[in-house]
């Protein structure tokens, strides 16, 4: 039974999920001199359109300290173009790519019918094998290779875009505007190496909630940063100033077709493996394609897996990828879809949130199965003590069958009837109402014939040595177009 409680152009979103509380994602955070500012989350959602080259990303940062007003640091290709987002739209996201699962049809009432026909018969156990189907800012140094490009306020935060020719320059700027920058000088020239514009946005904490112990936590309005890339690139490495060992990324990509990371950052290495586990175990077969995935790639299973066992990526069914002798831990893909108008539907409600498993005990009642199956007990015990005439026993009895055995045979038949439309069973999910009704937000972020990847990569600080390319999902030529939103036998938890 389903339950109901749980972009611009071609789009991608990204989610980033904090671990050990570190700092992480497309920005990094700068406190002010003697304060503690801790992230332990930050959401991020990215849009990528590859024919107009524009890349578009929501940032929704998290955080808790006792700074009176802190900020964070966003470099980004080009200069971006800066947008205030409603604040519910990550949750949205989420809502929207929850899985789905195989249900069959089932009856309560059904069980308590046949233990009783059991009992009264063993016999009669036979004819009932049908029904088991069912189941503001410093003076600025005339110096300074820093220049203020842009300023502004875009909801609770007050932004400033800027460019430096130099790391020195750019880190006594953070000083002379009185942030207190942890990390080194190089990770700043990287940027400027590549001639990338930081966009810096102070976070009045005035507005936030303030705990009891005087600290603050809350987040702040999502915030849009739009801008040109010939790329689809995410900034990683920044990330690497606020992660002491790793962190872990939960990316949602829309484009034209589905993606991946590159090289041996793939989630090839557990998406296979998940897949051919899964074969003969699923009826019907693999959903999504994943069969044709697997025969187009078949030439290229063999040094996929021999490569991953190089690497030392144990895939184990059920299981979440474990850390290899490095701590790198592989990709794995959590949800894959191509938008249909359907899908789109989903938003504005003109299609289902997920599927509805048929009642096959519709107008009936166990209670009332129950108490048939229990006055012909008590008759039974009350003739035996009394010595009532057997032939009003038997008709009581007999009237009492005739009522169950009705119920039975009318729940069998739709049992049947169901199961003969649906072998397959029914896909469902639950969310809660609210929170389908309110994926209306999402409309015109998400677009029909967009391929949605989801995927999951947590990071050893190793691995963020550079900026994150995110790829078309191609492994030596071959083009893997498979879906995956339907629960698999070996999907993890």
């Amino acid at each position: 039974m389903c339950h109901t409680h749980c972009a611009f152009g071609w789009a991608a979103l990204l989610t980033l999920i904090a671990a050990t509380n570190d700092a992480h994602a497309a920005c990094c955070y700068f406190s002010a001199k003697n304060s503690d500012i801790l992230q332990p989350a930050q959401k991020v959602f990215i849009t990528w359109d590859p024919a107009e080259k524009i890349e578009t990303f929501t940032v929704q940062p998290k955080f808790e300290g006792n700074a009176l007003d802190f900020g964070m640091v966003i470099p980004t290709p080009n200069r971006p173009k800066l947008h205030e987002m409603p604040r519910d739209l990550f949750k949205h996201l989420a809502v929207y790519t929850i899985m789905k699962q195989r249900a069959f049809v089932q009856s309560k009432v059904l069980p308590l019918i046949e233990a009783d026909q059991a009992a009264q018969n063993p016999m009669q156990k036979q004819n009932n094998e049908l029904a088991k189907a069912n189941q503001p800012s410093a003076p600025m140094n005339p110096k300074s290779t820093v220049r203020v490009l842009e300023r502004g306020i875009v909801g609770s935060l007050d932004y400033k875009i800027i460019e430096a020719g130099k790391a020195d320059d750019l880190f006594q700027w953070l000083k002379d505007n009185k942030y207190h920058y942890h990390g080194d000088e190089a990770t700043l020239q990287h940027y400027i190496q590549k001639k990338w514009i930081f966009t810096v946005m102070k976070i009045d904490t005035m507005q936030m909630k303030r705990n009891k112990d005087g600290t603050f936590a809350g987040d702040v309005s999502p915030t849009r940063f739009q801008f040109t890339s010939d790329k689809l690139v995410y900034p990683l490495k920044i990330t690497q100033i606020s992660v002491r060992e790793r962190t872990e990324a939960l990316f949602y990509v829309q484009a034209p077709f589905k993606v991946d990371l590159p090289g041996n950052m793939t989630y090839q290495y557990t998406w296979v493996p998940m897949l051919q586990a899964a074969s003969g175990c699923t009826p019907g077969g693999l959903p999504g394609r994943g069969d044709e995935w697997l025969a187009s790639f078949k030439d290229q299973i063999p040094p996929l897996l021999k490569r991953a066992q190089e690497l030392g990526f144990t895939f184990v069914s059920g299981q979440r990828p474990r850390p290899n002798a490095k701590g790198h831990i592989p990709t794995t893909m959590e949800w894959a879809r191509k938008l249909s108008k359907d899908d789109i539907g989903i938003l504005t409600g003109k299609a289902l949130y997920c599927e509805k498993v048929p009642d096959v005990d519709d107008g009936f009642d166990a209670n009332e199965v129950k108490q048939l199956i229990q006055n012909n007990s008590n008759n039974n015990q009350y003739f035996n003590q009394n010595q009532q005439p057997a032939i009003q026993n038997n008709f009581n009895n007999y009237q009492n069958n005739a009522r169950v055995n009705a119920i039975g045979n009318v729940i069998r038949t739709r049992v049947a009837k169901y199961n003969k439309e649906r072998p397959f069973g029914y896909l469902v999910r639950e969310a809660p109402a609210d929170d389908v009704k309110n994926l209306a937000q999402l409309a015109g972020h998400l677009q029909e014939d967009g391929f949605i990847t989801k995927f999951r990569k947590i990071f050893a600080r190793d691995e963020m040595n550079d900026d994150l390319l995110i790829v078309p999902a191609r492994y030596q030529g071959a083009e893997d177009r498979s879906e995956y939103e339907v629960m698999l036998p070996t999907s993890p938890p």
